[in-house]
């Protein structure tokens, strides 16, 4: 059924814990076909949630996210400061989620926990936030430059 022998162990203990987790009554003996309808119920629900999860797409540079970032060249220290100016100019409450979030690297239910807000407080204060700092950024980048000789 899966193709991978590690998927089908997988599979089997997902099956035994679903069973475990709600015993029956069984008649007539029929163990082995209500442990493979669970079986198959188990597969199914397994290909169904890897059907919603969205697909993986490598990087275009092939680095990952923040490794080989290099501080010392220029651009990139300067694109870096820009950035962390738009979050310092945020609200508090706006900037402590987006710290909280994409700087330390909590999630959203460890942010919530951390500052005392309900999780979907911070789904939107975190939206609104990087909104914010989109906007700034591209303002700067949009706003010609003085250049003093």
């Amino acid at each position: 059924m899966c193709g991978d022998p590690h998927d089908a162990e997988d599979l089997v203990q997902e099956t035994c814990a679903r069973v475990l987790a709600r015993p029956r009554w069984l008649r007539a003996g029929d163990d082995l076909g209500y442990l493979l309808r669970v079986l198959h119920n188990a597969h199914v629900s397994r290909l169904r949630r890897a059907g919603r999860r969205p697909s993986e797409v490598p990087l275009d540079d092939g680095q990952d996210a923040g490794v080989g970032l290099d501080l010392r060249d220029p651009h990139t220290a300067f694109e870096v400061n820009e950035l962390f100016a738009a979050i310092s100019a945020l609200p508090p409450d706006a900037r402590e989620v987006v710290i909280a979030v994409d700087v330390v690297g909590l999630s959203y239910g460890e942010a919530a926990r951390a500052l005392r807000v309900k999780e979907a407080t911070v789904t939107t204060r975190l939206h609104r936030a990087r909104r914010r700092v989109a906007q700034t950024v591209e303002a700067t980048r949009t706003t010609p430059k003085r250049v003093t000789a």
